[in-house]
C-alpha cells in the first residue's frame, strides 16, 4: 500500500495529520533540521509523537537534512541514538557526513533528502548501495522521467504537494547572501518571494515588481499515475503550515488515493481540487511532473497569496446528550452564518449556525476572540477533532 507522508510542525500539527489520515509524518528536532523557524520538537515532544503514531500503527520521520558547517556536527552521534532509542522509525538527511554517521553508529533507517538530487539510476544505485533505504527524488523530474526509474531497486518518495523552491533542489544561496541567513543550514527568508524591482544603475526601469518563486505544487490530477508507477511514498510538504491547512491537505489527498486504489478511477478531479483550494492560500500547479515548465507554473508579478479565513474553530468535545459541541474559535464567526464540518471521517456536512452561548452559558451573537471556547446545538453530531469552516 502507498504510504501518504505529511508534516507536522508541532504536536498537534501531527497528531491531526494521522487523525485525518497520513500514515506517516515527518517533524523537525531542535538539531540538524531545515526548518528552524518551525515548531520544532524537543526529544521528551519527539517520544510523545512516536508513542502516539505507534498506538495508531503510524510511523514519524524525523528530518536531520542540513547541509553541515564543521561547528554544526557538534553533537550529532549523541543526537542520532536519542532518536534511535526513542524508536523514530527513520532519519532524512542530505550531508553525507549525516548519513554516514547514522549508518555507522545506529541501527536507524535513512531516507535520503531530496536536498541530494538524486534524479537518475546511477544515484539510485550509490544510494542504495552506501546504506540508504528510501529516496526521496529530486522535485525536477516529470512524471516520464520517474517511471524510467526501475522499482524494487531501493523505495522512492516523490512529493505531491507544497511549496517548490526556485533553486535546484532547494539548493539556495540567495537567502543567505541577502539575510546572512542560509537556507542549506535552516534559516530560509523566502527571498525568491520578496518584491523586486529593475534598476539601471540608480534608476528605476519600471514601477512593476517582480519575484522569482514558482506556483505551489498541487499534484491532484498525477497521484493515479504515481500510484500506478509503484512509488512507495507521497510526500506533502509544508511544516510552517497552519492546522487547518494540514487537515485539509491530508484528508483530500487520502480520499484521492483510497478512491484510486479500491476502483482504479477517479470520478472527479475538481470535486478534490475544490477541497484543496479551501485551505491552499496560494496558486499552485504541477510544478515539474508533467515535463512543461513555463512563465505559467511561475509567480513573476504576482505573489499568489489569498487570505484565507474560511476556517473558523476547532470541535474540542461534543455531548451526545444535549447535542451540544464545545469549539475553539479561529476566526470571526456570527448567528447566520453557515457553516460547514469538516471531520476525519465521513463526507462534509453544513448547517446554518442560529445559537451560540460562551462557556458561562450565557447567549452570544458573534465569536470574535482568538481562540474563545463557545458552545453551538448542532443538528446532527459531531466528531472530536472536526473543523468548521464558515462557507463564504
Amino acid at each position: 500500500m502507498i504510504e501518504l507522508l505529511a508534516p507536522a510542525g508541532d504536536l498537534e500539527k501531527l497528531k491531526y495529520a494521522l487523525i485525518y489520515g497520513a500514515d506517516a509524518v515527518f517533524i523537525g528536532g531542535n538539531n540538524f533540521s531545515l526548518r528552524a523557524r518551525a515548531s520544532n520538537f524537543n526529544l521528551d515532544t519527539i517520544k510523545e509523537a512516536v508513542d502516539f503514531a505507534h498506538a495508531l500503527g503510524k510511523k514519524v520521520y524525523v528530518t536531520t537534512n542540513i547541509i553541515p558547517h564543521h561547528e554544526d556536527l557538534d553533537g550529532l552521534i549523541e543526537y542520532l541514538k536519542d532518536l534511535e532509542r526513542v524508536k523514530v522509525d527513520a532519519v532524512i538527511a542530505a550531508s553525507p557526513v549525516i548519513i554516514k554517521t547514522a549508518l555507522d553508529n545506529t541501527n536507524l533507517e535513512v531516507h535520503l533528502s531530496t536536498q541530494q538530487s538524486a534524479i537518475n539510476f546511477e544515484a539510485l544505485k550509490f544510494w542504495k548501495n552506501y546504506g540508504v533505504k528510501r529516496i526521496v527524488l529530486g522535485r525536477e523530474l516529470s512524471l516520464d522521467e520517474i517511471n524510467l526509474l526501475p522499482k524494487g531497486e531501493v523505495d522512492l518518495e516523490v512529493f505531491i504537494h507544497g511549496g517548490m523552491c526556485m533553486s535546484f533542489s532547494g539548493r539556495c544561496s540567495l537567502s543567505n547572501n541577502l539575510t546572512l541567513r542560509d537556507a542549506n543550514r535552516g534559516g530560509c527568508a523566502h527571498s525568491c518571494r520578496w518584491q523586486y524591482y529593475l534598476y539601471s544603475e540608480d534608476n528605476k526601469v519600471s514601477d512593476e515588481f517582480f519575484s522569482m518563486s514558482s506556483k505551489d505544487l498541487m499534484a491532484i490530477r498525477e497521484v493515479p499515475k504515481l500510484i500506478d508507477y509503484r512509488i512507495a511514498s507521497l510526500k506533502i510538504e509544508g511544516r510552517m503550515k497552519s492546522l487547518h491547512y494540514i487537515a485539509t491537505v491530508v484528508k483530500t489527498y487520502r480520499m484521492l488515493i483510497d478512491e484510486y486504489v479500491k476502483t482504479g478511477q477517479i470520478k472527479s478531479f475538481e470535486m478534490y481540487e475544490d477541497e484543496i483550494f479551501k485551505a491552499e492560500n496560494r496558486l499552485t500547479s504541477s510544478g515539474y511532473l508533467d515535463g512543461d515548465i513555463g512563465p505559467d507554473k511561475q509567480l513573476y508579478e504576482f505573489m499568489g497569496e489569498r487570505p484565507n479565513q474560511a476556517f473558523i474553530g476547532l470541535v474540542n468535545d461534543y455531548d451526545k446528550a444535549s447535542g451540544i459541541a464545545t469549539i475553539e474559535q479561529r476566526n470571526y464567526f456570527k448567528i447566520g452564518d453557515k457553516i460547514e464540518v469538516f471531520s476525519p471521517n465521513g463526507d462534509n456536512k453544513t448547517f446554518i449556525l442560529d445559537n451560540m452561548t460562551d462557556e458561562k452559558d450565557t447567549s452570544i451573537d458573534v465569536a470574535r476572540h482568538a481562540q474563545q471556547i463557545v458552545k453551538i446545538k448542532t443538528p446532527f453530531p459531531l466528531e472530536k477533532y472536526s473543523m468548521l469552516r464558515k462557507l463564504l
